[in-house]
């Protein structure tokens, strides 16, 4: 993977979803700031990482919805558009527990065809800056997060079922990265 791949992540967002989705774009800017304060754990996976959390949501822009499952919409038009790294395309299909919502969606057999598992490490760190990120961009609970996804949607969404059977993989790996976090930070 080249260096400096989250700057071009940050245009191809910002031009995706800065105009059509102002409060996506608004959320992306935080998940992509929560990604930057873990780069002390994460060494050289750090521009990866970073890349990742401006691209998690590039599904969702009304031009490139294709299957209406916004991290394969995301990681098909990186792979197929822009020939992006495999790990890269593979974080943005993966990003907070996506096989589950897949499952939910019935697109579970396309989805781990297409897009093997991301790297665990930089999984749940990416996990962790999208869930812990508000839909406004600011830094929140895991909990409060998961709470407002769940007001957001609604009882029967799909989404909601899907947050219900994620949560305590999502929870896990929230404190999981804020554990490492701290205990780097108290090493030095």
């Amino acid at each position: 993977m080249k260096k400096n791949t989250a700057a071009w992540a940050s245009e191809l967002a910002r031009k995706h979803l800065e105009t059509p989705l102002p409060r996506r774009w608004a959320h992306t800017q935080g998940v992509a700031r929560q990604a930057r304060t873990l780069a002390p754990i994460l060494g050289d996976n750090a521009d990866l990482l970073e890349a990742a959390a401006w691209l998690h949501d590039i599904g969702y822009a009304p031009d490139l919805v294709n299957t209406g499952f916004h991290p394969l919409d995301g990681a098909r038009y990186l792979r197929n558009t822009h020939r992006a790294d495999d790990h890269l395309c593979r974080l943005v299909a993966h990003h907070s527990c996506a096989a589950i919502e897949a499952r939910e969606r019935g697109l579970a057999d396309t989805f781990s065809k297409e897009f093997l598992p991301a790297d665990p490490v930089l999984s749940r760190a990416l996990t962790t800056s999208d869930m812990t990120t508000t839909p406004d961009g600011a830094p929140v609970t895991v909990e409060e997060r998961l709470a407002e996804i769940r007001n957001r949607y609604g009882t029967s969404h799909v989404v909601t079922r899907f947050i219900q059977k994620a949560e305590p993989h999502l929870i896990d790996a929230v404190y999981r990265v804020q554990h490492e976090a701290r205990s780097r930070s108290s090493a030095y």
